[in-house]
């Protein structure tokens, strides 16, 4: 089986990402290729816009209209489009019978209501929240299979819940405490769009949208439990590091915890706990659709976990496309063996 795919948004950083995942992926085929926000009149190719897609994948890139997606048969849609832009295209793209894999917050959280607060518009289509897959694989994989909606997680999230998830479910963490996720991207994370704040001689180390950002709520339901989130913004091109501090549960430790990751982890593919006093890093998972995690603590109850994502990979297109694989009964790692 070779599953027909569109890419819209294919002119982002992640829309690009997932089509460089789906030009390798050995039961795959891109056969369309469209932007939200495109003219009719620009008529550029992949290969135009990413010089790397040449004579790869030199489809033009147009502008996303259902009726014309839905004329060329798709099995699956990538929608790496601005969350309100997703909201209206994965109803449309839905009727019309197609899988949507939805890399924006669109469908992220459960209840209509927040989304004004926390992305500053009124979700059209609730009912469809109830029906969204949240899509990190290593946690919901069952619900994903055969799923028609799946709500791909975000980079920020994805670092901290992998970690965050287990101990939960294991009562490692003391009641009443709250984990404190201090998370660093890269500037891709902030899309491609230009701003006079992404650009190369503005960008240092800063703090932005602490305790109010609007991944807290998706990390703290996918979690479990509620966290202190603060993201900070580096002078790098992709990837990211989240540092959570954790207060233990009474008889917990750092080697106890290392047993949770194991069990829970340790036929995971894509999650990899590192050896005692190794920490991950971004150059170790460039590229790459894996988590690093690495963990101490410090005896007497408190534990520093550490992961890292590529956040175009795992934060965005790689998981897409782990999403993909398992809901159309592929293969987990198809396409995203690519180092």
């Amino acid at each position: 089986m070779t599953l027909r795919c569109v890419v819209i948004g294919a002119a982002g950083y992640t829309g690009a990402e997932v089509c460089r995942l789906l030009v390798h992926h050995p039961g795959a085929s891109v056969v369309g290729l469209f932007g939200s926000a495109r003219r009719a009149d620009d008529a550029s190719t992949m290969g135009e816009l990413f010089g790397r897609f040449r004579e790869r994948l030199d489809l033009p890139v147009e502008p996303a209209d259902p009726g014309k997606i839905a004329e060329l048969g798709p099995d699956a849609a990538f929608l790496a489009t601005p969350h309100e832009a997703s909201v209206e295209l994965a109803k449309a793209l839905l009727d019309r019978g197609i899988r949507v894999f939805d890399l924006s917050a669109a469908y992220r959280l459960p209840d209509a209501g927040l989304y004004p607060k926390h992305y500053g518009f009124e979700h059209a289509h609730p009912d469809l929240l109830e029906s969204a897959v949240y899509g990190l694989v290593e946690i919901a994989r069952e619900r994903i299979k055969g799923a028609k909606l799946v709500a791909v997680p975000g980079c920020y999230p994805t670092s901290a819940i992998l970690p965050l998830r287990p101990l939960v479910e294991a009562g490692a963490i003391r009641a009443g405490s709250t984990p404190v996720v201090s998370s660093i991207s890269g500037v891709s994370g902030a899309g491609r769009s230009p701003k006079l704040g992404n650009l190369f001689c503005e960008v240092g180390l800063e703090a932005y949208g602490a305790l109010r950002h609007r991944h807290q709520p998706e990390i703290g339901h996918h979690a479990g439990v509620a966290v202190r989130f603060t993201p900070h913004l580096a002078p790098l091109d992709r990837g990211i590091v989240s540092t959570i501090h954790v207060e233990l549960a009474e008889g917990w430790d750092a080697a106890r915890v290392r047993g949770v990751y194991k069990e829970r982890y340790g036929s995971e593919r894509f999650v990899r706990l590192l050896p005692e006093g190794r920490w991950p890093k971004t150059v170790d998972v460039r590229g790459t659709n894996c988590c690093d995690i690495g963990l101490i603590d410090d005896g007497a109850g408190h534990l520093v976990v550490s992961s890292s994502i590529d956040n175009l990979v795992k934060g965005a297109a790689g998981q897409a496309v782990q999403c993909m694989n398992v809901s159309f009964g592929l293969p987990e790692t198809h396409g995203l063996e690519v180092l």
